[in-house]
This record gives structure tokens, C-alpha cells and sequence, in this order.
């Protein structure tokens, strides 16, 4: 008895979806744009919001960005949910790694009392800020207008809410699970006189309607000027003060803003070349919330870095605005 195999080719009836053949062609399409292109619904509403009876559900007028595609804001990363996914579960796997060193060897004992107390007063409280930019992130996936920027945006802001366990575990790692610092760095967040032009900034961003000044306001100024001071310039400070192993617990951090940036700047540089008036209106919210933010960190960057810092996170914004067509 004898066995033949044969193999046979089975052609596929079509490569992809009509609504991404037509903006791509009749080839195969990656993940990517089978999950992000012309997804959100554009036309067939059954009614208007009570609330907003001018508007869409999804309308491109809630922004004073004006796009011919607003699907060009394409995610240099390419997330979609599964990649999302994945690449958020590596790098929270290096970070559990990285806290259970930490604790396991009980590196804290080796932190100065003054340290210490820089942490839970200058550090710490920036998980309500992460809060802030949770809202106003989903505030932009909710009211934005194509998938390609709704669903970054929407990523971005569960991104925030790990942010802000990551410093609340950084406290809770000081005290020994008590909870303590926690209450104290919120007492800061509420009481402390260099806290409150932050605290101020944010409340103003959660009520601006315009989504993408919020995205601006939050995404563009603060996060560059937060990032340059506290992961970059304090985390040096840690370093020249036997405190680097703090360095551990904020890494994760550090390369979810490398990592979030690439999108940004994407954003930026495609919706300023996209015309004049976009670069004007991007360039008129930078300048207005960038001097607010100058002026809500200023105590902040004094006392945790000293004379010239803020200074020096400023030409960091400058020179990522310059490179996406702003300001030139």
C-alpha cells in the first residue's frame, strides 16, 4: 500500500477588507491597518448628542485642527490593541523584575533621610498628575475623530494609570506597605505651595474643550518638561547622591516616554505640515501653555534640581518642536 501526499494551494478570495483596498490597494494589509483605517463610523447616526445637538457623534469640527485625512496621524509604533498589548506586557515584566530586586535586597536602608523625603514631596505627588493626563487623553480618544489618533490616544491614557501605581508603589516601597507616604505626598498635592501651579495647570487642561489643545497642553508641553526634569535631570541628582538604585523603580518610566514620544512628535509634525492655520494654532497653544507651565514648575525644578534646570527642560521642548516644523 502506498501513500501519496499532495500539497494544494488554496488562492484566497480577496486580500483584505473593500474599505482598506481602496485606500491600499488590492494587496495583502497588515494587523495595523485592518485594525485602524476607516473604522470609525462617519456617516448613518441616528441622532445627536442632547448635550452638543450642533455636533456628530464623531464630528471633526470639536477640534479647530482642520485635517483632509485624519487618518494620516499613522502610529509610528503601529499599535493596535494585540501589539499594544504585548509590548506593554515586556516592558512590565522588566519592571515587576526590577521592584522585586529592589525590595528583595532592601535597598532603601541605603537612601538618605533627605532623599527620601525628596521623593515623597517632589516625586510621589506626580502620580496625580499622571491622573490628570489618564483624563485627558481618554477626554481626546473620546471626542478625536479617526481611529488612528482615537485609539493612540485611548492607549496613551491606560498607560497613565500605570504610571501612577508605578510612583505610588515607589512610596509604598518607602514606608514598608504602610501607606503613609502616600497620604503625605497627597497632602503636598493639596497643601504644598510648590504644588500648586501644577496642580492648577491640570485642573485648566481637564476643562479645555478642544481636544487636541488638551492633547497639546498635556502630551506636548508638560510631558516634555515633566519627563526632562524629573526622569532625566532629578534622576542624575539621585545619581551624584548615592540614590541610584532609584533609578530601578522609575525605568519604566523613563522608556514609556521615549517610547510615547515617537508618537507624539508623528502627531505634531503631521498636523503642522498638514497647513498654515493648523501650524499657527499649534504654535499660538504652545505658547500659551508653555509659559503656564514654566511658571506651575519653577518651584518644583528649583527645589529638586536647583538654579537652571527648568531653563534646560525648556530648550528640550524647543528643540523637539523645532524638529517637528514648529516654531522655525
Amino acid at each position: 500500500m502506498s501513500v501519496e501526499i499532495k500539497t494544494a494551494i488554496l488562492e484566497p478570495v480577496r486580500n483584505t477588507f473593500a474599505h482598506i483596498e481602496r485606500r491600499f490597494g488590492d494587496k495583502p494589509a497588515t494587523r495595523y491597518q485592518e485594525a485602524t483605517y476607516d473604522v470609525a463610523s462617519e456617516v448613518n447616526f441616528h441622532y445627536r448628542p442632547l448635550w452638543q445637538p450642533e455636533f456628530e457623534l464623531n464630528d471633526p469640527g470639536r477640534t479647530a485642527v482642520v485635517m483632509k485625512d485624519w487618518y494620516a496621524f499613522k502610529d509610528p509604533r503601529q499599535f493596535y490593541y494585540g501589539t499594544y498589548v504585548q509590548a506593554r506586557a515586556k516592558q512590565q515584566e522588566v519592571a515587576e523584575s526590577n521592584f522585586a530586586f529592589f525590595e528583595k535586597r532592601d535597598l532603601t536602608r541605603f537612601l538618605s533621610e533627605d532623599v527620601k523625603e525628596k521623593l515623597v514631596r517632589l516625586v510621589i505627588p506626580f502620580r496625580h498628575v499622571e491622573q490628570a493626563a489618564n483624563l485627558n487623553n481618554v477626554y481626546g480618544s473620546s471626542f478625536g475623530y479617526g481611529t488612528a489618533i482615537t485609539q493612540a490616544l485611548l492607549y496613551n491614557g491606560m498607560d497613565r494609570l500605570g504610571n501612577a501605581q508605578y510612583l505610588s508603589r515607589i512610596g509604598l516601597i518607602l514606608d514598608g506597605n504602610s501607606g503613609e507616604t502616600l497620604t503625605k505626598a497627597k497632602h503636598h498635592w493639596m497643601e504644598d505651595a510648590a504644588w500648586q501651579g501644577v496642580r492648577a495647570y491640570c485642573e485648566a487642561n481637564i476643562c479645555v474643550e478642544d481636544w487636541f489643545e488638551s492633547f497639546v497642553a498635556q502630551d506636548v508641553v508638560l510631558d516634555t518638561l515633566v519627563s526632562d526634569l524629573v526622569y532625566n535631570q532629578f534622576d542624575a541628582w539621585l545619581q551624584e547622591n548615592n540614590a541610584q538604585d532609584v533609578g530601578m523603580l522609575t525605568e519604566f518610566i523613563r522608556n514609556w516616554h521615549k517610547d510615547t514620544n515617537r508618537w507624539v512628535d508623528s502627531v505634531v509634525k503631521v498636523a503642522a505640515a498638514e497647513s498654515a492655520e493648523n501650524k499657527a494654532k499649534l504654535e499660538e497653544w504652545i505658547h500659551v501653555w508653555k509659559n503656564k507651565a514654566t511658571i506651575a514648575l519653577a518651584p518644583l525644578a528649583a527645589e529638586m534640581v536647583g538654579e537652571g534646570a527648568l531653563e534646560l527642560a525648556v530648550a528640550t521642548l524647543t528643540k523637539r518642536l523645532n524638529k517637528a516644523g514648529l516654531f522655525k
